[in-house]
């Protein structure tokens, strides 16, 4: 009964670590997806509101905290880039909770 006692607070910890981990993975995955979204659409249009829109609508709720940055060129051929930076906030109780800064990057060819 001891050992269980003194094992289970290191299994919790574990637990809870790994299960922020997989989180903070997860909204980096998101962001390289609305990243790419951001980049298709700015790809396709002139209008940068429109690709930081297509961006912001693809992180959902998290789209609202997002930094969106977007650079297209006028040229045809050259490339539009879309930046995303957002600051997530790990909410494991044992450490008190800390930002992590999160950021993904796409480009794609102007066509028009």
């Amino acid at each position: 009964m001891v050992e269980f006692a003194f094992v289970v607070p290191l299994l919790l910890v574990l637990m809870f670590g790994i299960v922020e981990v997989a989180v903070v993975a997860r909204s980096e995955i998101q962001l390289l997806h609305a990243a790419r979204e951001g980049a298709r659409a700015a790809a396709a249009s002139p209008d940068a509101a429109a690709a930081a829109g297509a961006a912001r609508s693809a992180l959902g709720p998290q789209g609202a905290d997002a930094r969106i940055s977007v650079v297209r060129p006028a040229t045809v051929g050259s490339r539009a880039t879309v930046t995303i930076s957002l600051t997530h906030s790990v909410a494991a109780p044992l450490f008190g909770g800390f930002p992590v800064n999160l950021g993904a990057s796409a480009s794609m060819r102007v066509e028009r």
